[in-house]
């Protein structure tokens, strides 16, 4: 590989030379080769751009602290190269990097396709404490638990060499660089301009994905003008990994249907590199994703099945350590409003499309705030912290709520959440 030249990333192409160009983000820690499983059936009609982060994969260590910065360097490489539009499908930060695109540069951009991604990534304080971990130990106890936020447990223990090969490309990731993604995910906010993304968008997620999971894939569907969602079963946050099938399914019938012109390209191939071993056994099985319309009605659940879903959702949004604590309190005589309060109230209502979760824990921490809910109600403030609600919304929904629900009730609700912010905005303290 040719020097990278200062302000450009690390890059390759595959595919045919006159094919357009087909760009392929990263996720934050990770590489090129978590799309290596995709790149045989996508260079049959574009030519594929794969980049590695700053520092990532052998890259540069030139950090980048924004997601606008990460951008600009992009956009610096495919200028370099000559290349003027094309379509983008990135993972993660790589969506957040392709969401700029469309927002500043959408000349540039022919189709989009965002993976795991989310239009706010939980906290700016939950990557900023990330930053905390690597500048005291170093980037292992991130690397150890990748795994777990990337991969399936049934994934995980059936593939070990993907998982080993998971732990070392975090670990090999220059340090530095690594906390400045983490800042750039940090101060990237772009709730309130989803609606001027004017092309064409495939939300896809994996519906096990307690990352970024489907609550922030339907938000992006609901802001995006147009935009369709595919959810994955059997998959976590690097989708394209663990269901490799359906991931590059989804993605050709995508980019077939919503981009129709070929481009002019004109650029240089790089010489190829061999796919990465980790990765190159046969995919296993994987279930077909449907692009689900931009209305689609869910279809009804069985009891049990609600259950689980509540499960799930109750656990996402107040966190496993609450919810193992309430479930271990059940007895006998309070285990059937257990299961109750986890079918009715979080398999059904919480599931409900019609409102995203951060507009759900506004109208709950006012509803618990009236009722004089506190205990309730410290344990819904840090599921609205988890749920990317920053603290300044909060202080506006209890504001809110002082009008109408009366300052006795909001201010014994500032003395509670103003406790939990601090505890978990400032850990140490």
């Amino acid at each position: 590989m040719s020097e990278t030249p200062p302000n450009t990333l690390q890059y390759r192409f595959d595919g045919p030379e006159d094919a357009p160009v087909l760009i392929l983000g990263p996720s934050l820690g990770t590489t090129w080769h978590m799309w290596d499983r995709q790149i045989p059936e996508l260079t049959r009609q574009w030519r594929v751009f794969r980049f590695d982060l700053p520092g990532h994969g052998g890259a540069p260590a030139r950090p980048a602290g924004s997601v606008a910065e990460l951008t600009a360097q992009l956009l610096a490489t495919l200028d370099a190269l000559g290349v003027q539009r094309f379509g983008y499908a990135g993972c993660a930060l790589g969506g957040a990097v392709g969401i700029q695109l469309a927002l500043r540069h959408p000349e540039r951009v022919a189709s989009l396709a965002l993976v795991a991604a989310s239009p706010r990534f939980g906290t700016a304080d939950e990557f900023r404490q990330r930053g905390v971990v690597v500048r005291t130990n170093g980037l292992d106890p991130i690397a150890r638990t990748s795994p777990d936020r990337w991969f399936t447990g049934g994934f995980a223990a059936a593939q070990p060499a993907i998982t080993e090969w998971a732990v070392q490309m975090v670990r090999t990731t220059d340090p530095g660089c690594y906390i400045s993604a983490c800042e750039a995910l940090a101060g990237f906010d772009v709730r309130q301009e989803l609606g001027r993304v004017g092309v064409p968008t495939l939300v896809l997620v994996g519906s096990d994905d307690r990352v970024t999971g489907p609550a922030e894939a339907r938000t992006l569907v609901a802001g995006i003008p147009d935009a369709r969602l595919a959810v994955v079963p059997g998959a976590s946050h690097l989708v394209p990994v663990e269901q490799p099938a359906a991931v590059t399914d989804l993605l050709v019938r995508h980019f077939s249907t919503a981009w129709q012109q070929p481009l002019e390209t004109g650029q240089t191939v790089l010489p190829a590199t061999p796919v990465n071993p980790a990765l190159a056994a046969p995919p296993q099985a994987a279930p077909i994703a449907e692009i689900a319309p931009a209305a689609a009605e869910p279809q009804p659940l069985a009891a049990a099945d609600r259950y689980e879903t509540g499960l799930k959702i109750r656990r996402e949004v107040l966190g496993d350590a609450h919810v193992d604590g309430a479930l271990a309190r059940a007895d006998e005589f309070s285990g059937d409003f257990q299961e109750f309060v986890t079918r009715y109230a979080w398999g059904e209502i919480w599931d409900r499309p019609g409102l995203d979760r951060r507009t759900r824990s506004c109208v709950a921490l006012t509803a618990l705030v009236v009722g004089g809910h506190t205990e309730e109600l410290a344990a819904h403030t840090r599921a609205a912290l988890r749920g990317g609600l920053t603290p300044e919304e909060i202080k506006e929904v209890l504001l809110q709520a002082a009008v109408y629900c009366g300052l006795p009730a909001a201010g014994a609700a500032f003395t509670v959440a103003q406790q939990v912010i601090r505890e978990e905005t400032n850990p140490g303290e």
